[in-house]
């Protein structure tokens, strides 16, 4: 059985005054999960322990060992030991090596930045159409907040949610912020989800890191209440993905892509359904 994903940990809390008592606190729970791939350990992920099946689809596709969930024979969990045994229909060539080397190389063509080997490959450039109003935006930070229970008890995790214009769609929750973009990565692909007009709501800082696996995902807008970098910002522009950060109360800050960000909301069909005819007179 799973362990839960927060503990009770006993501390003695100081408060003004020099005071002390002794209480329980909630603390976020680690767990380390190792992956063995067709029979092969691949990677250890420490992270919290929930939709680990879900993190697991979406490591590897962001990865680039999987393209869709069917590509996946089987995947088991063993949550007493901490392993999650995978096996492919079609074994996988890609050596562990690649999942942590480094290389330099071009940004879709434009910039050079610093790269793990497989994020040049995986990373794709948005085309998304998807646009959003400013309150639109800052209604999903707000439910986001709203819903990050865990967070409210610990202090210690971070929340990503999938969404529409209007709704939250999927929120997962882990210690790792990039675990938390797999989940939804994961569940995107499990649930066979077109995800060319949903946006990403998120709790942490926008690092490059959080840009990639975004790009990785599909989505064209990520937002989120923190502060971007500037590798990330650089990311973002060469990718397509329009960033917002710093949501928080009714204020906001546009970085990148602001074409999406427009004063009347377009719905989504009617995005998809413009796109669509784009490719086809292309084509």
């Amino acid at each position: 059985m799973l362990p839960s994903i927060t503990a009770k940990w006993r501390i003695r809390k100081y408060s003004g005054g020099g005071a002390s008592s002794l209480l329980e606190d909630d603390i976020a729970t680690e767990y380390p999960l190792t992956i063995r791939l067709d029979g092969e350990e691949f990677a250890t992920i420490v992270c919290s322990p929930t939709d680990l099946e879900e993190m697991t689809a979406g490591f590897l596709a962001s990865e680039g060992i999987i393209r869709q969930a069917a590509e996946i024979e089987s995947l088991r969990v063993d949550e007493e030991r901490g392993f999650v045994y995978v096996e492919l229909h079609n074994k996988q060539s890609t050596s562990k090596e690649d999942v942590s080397k480094r290389f330099i190389g071009s940004c879709c063509g434009k910039s050079r930045q610093f790269y793990f080997h497989n994020d040049a490959r995986t990373a794709r450039t948005s085309m998304s159409r998807m646009t959003i109003t400013p309150a639109q935006c800052i209604a999903l930070m707000r439910l986001l907040q709203n819903s990050s229970g865990e967070f409210k008890l610990t202090g210690g995790v971070h929340n990503a949610a999938l969404c529409s214009a209007d709704e939250l769609l999927a929120v997962r929750t882990d210690i790792g912020r990039h675990n938390a973009l797999d989940k939804l990565f994961g569940y995107a692909l499990r649930q066979r989800l077109s995800v060319t007009d949903k946006i990403i709501a998120f709790s942490g800082r926008l690092s490059s890191e959080v840009v990639l696996k975004a790009a990785k995902i599909g989505v064209g807008i990520l937002l989120s209440k923190s502060a971007p970098t500037d590798l990330a910002l650089k990311l973002a522009e060469d990718l397509g993905i329009t960033c917002v950060g710093f949501i928080r109360g009714s204020e906001m800050n546009v970085y990148t892509h602001g074409h999406r960000i427009v004063d009347e909301p377009v719905s989504s069909l009617a995005a998809c359904d413009h796109q669509e005819e784009q490719q086809s007179e292309e084509r």
